[in-house]
């Protein structure tokens, strides 16, 4: 009578469900570790046409000759018949090694553990495995076509040229040769790959820095420009707030002025949020910007909004002077004079637009300082005015300086270079 300890059991079983267990978490950790993996391509390319085809023929022919040897040494019977059936199926599927290279190479394990045939198709798919997957996969597949190895020179007639502890160590050798040949591969492809995504992250970062270069010119623009316009607005209106009993007549004419500077204002605006597009959508292009030829009407509004200018132009042609050089001129008075109407509304400017090729263009404007001044506007101001002219002429290659002479008088003065 044979006594079963029940506790044994037990403890067996609970034994090897932890194997299993283990085993399992194992498994799940390979699978699921946080690493890329490739995608093959959506197509073969002509290369991998040719790689593919290479590798099927050298694999069905090294392995027609494997089997013919093994027949000779005397293999038949059902085991002939699984062996040609293995190594065929084998040869087949490296048609999708790229495609599926861990399942294959788990597939291959039961197949290289009885087929001579399927020799070189079961290292070509480890090889796919180590250069397409991460290397704990690689390493799991040839770890279980290592472990059945045994099973192999069991099922198969002896090989009597080399002593299977020999023959096993030469095929561990060849083993890890192939995984460190595929994972060289993969890490070189991986290399490229980072190389491109840095040259393209670079590229990014540099359109972002033009279009960030772009919206900074733009803002400087619109500065510029409605500033002067919003500053002509708030003098006319002012006028007429401080006097509420003018005649009718100057009431309108002064009510016709701001609405004319409103409408220009609006017009102003149009052409610098025109600069945002690109022109792609078949839209005419955009009017070219002012030049210092605009400089005798931006003189005009100024006197016409009431403020005391007196402006020296030395200069015998205004048209001779370089559109680049001419917009900078513009916007450098353009800007003194908004300075001047926000912070010393009722001082007197005396302006000095002078120069010649070679020699370079000056510009010169003075004005009593804002604290001595008879009367202080209330006109907001962002207080980037000075900073955006000083970096515009920097840009140009000339140099601006500003501030209180000895007479205690606001001074500011600009030099742009003028080629001949």
């Amino acid at each position: 009578m044979v006594r079963i300890d029940v506790r044994t059991v037990f403890k067996g079983g609970r034994a090897t469900y932890s194997c299993l267990v283990t085993a399992r978490r194992l498994l799940s950790t390979l699978l699921v570790v946080p690493e890329e993996d490739e995608e093959p391509p959506a197509r073969r390319s002509r290369r991998d046409w040719v790689v593919d085809c290479s590798l099927f023929l050298l694999a069905t022919a090294v392995g027609g000759l494997a089997l013919a040897d093994q027949v000779g040494r005397g293999l038949d019977g059902p085991l002939l018949v699984f062996d040609v059936i293995g190594g065929a199926a084998l040869c087949l599927a490296l048609w999708w090694r790229r495609r599926w290279p861990f399942g294959l190479g788990l597939a291959s394990v039961p197949i290289v553990a009885f087929s001579s045939s399927a020799g070189l198709a079961g290292l070509i798919v480890l090889f796919t495995v180590a250069a397409y997957r991460r290397w704990q996969l690689a390493f799991l597949v040839a770890g279980l076509q290592l472990a059945v190895f045994p099973v192999y020179r069991a099922v198969q007639p002896d090989d009597d040229s080399l002593p299977p502890l020999a023959f096993f160590v030469i095929q561990t050798l060849a083993y890890a040769a192939i995984v460190a040949w595929g994972m060289f591969i993969r890490g070189r492809r991986q290399s490229a790959r980072e190389r491109v995504r840095h040259a393209e992250a670079q590229q990014e970062l540099r359109l972002e820095q033009a279009r960030n270069a772009e919206r900074t010119r733009i803002a400087r623009e619109m500065h510029d420009v409605l500033a002067h316009r919003i500053s002509l607005l708030s003098l006319h209106a002012g006028a007429l707030e401080f006097r509420p009993s003018a005649p009718p007549e100057e009431v309108a004419r002064a009510a016709a002025v701001i609405r004319a500077s409103a409408h220009q204002a609006l017009e102003d605006l149009r052409a610098v949020i025109g600069v945002l597009r690109d022109g792609s959508d078949g839209e005419a292009p955009q009017p070219p910007q002012p030049t210092l030829v605009a400089l005798p009407g931006l003189l005009e509004e100024s006197r016409a909004a009431g403020m005391l200018l007196h402006a020296e132009i030395r200069l015998a042609d205004m048209a001779a002077v370089p559109d680049a050089i001419g917009r900078h001129a513009l916007r450098i008075v353009q800007e003194a004079l908004t300075n001047a109407r926000k912070h010393a509304t009722s001082a007197a400017v005396d302006l000095l637009v002078e120069g010649a090729p070679g020699e370079g263009l000056t510009i010169e404007m003075r004005n009593r300082a804002p604290v001595m001044a008879a009367g202080e506007s209330e006109i907001p101001g962002a207080g980037t005015g000075l900073v955006g002219l000083a970096e515009r002429v920097t840009l140009s290659g000339g140099h601006l300086v500003h501030g209180l002479d000895e007479a205690g008088d606001f001074r500011l003065r600009a030099w742009l270079p003028w080629p001949k």
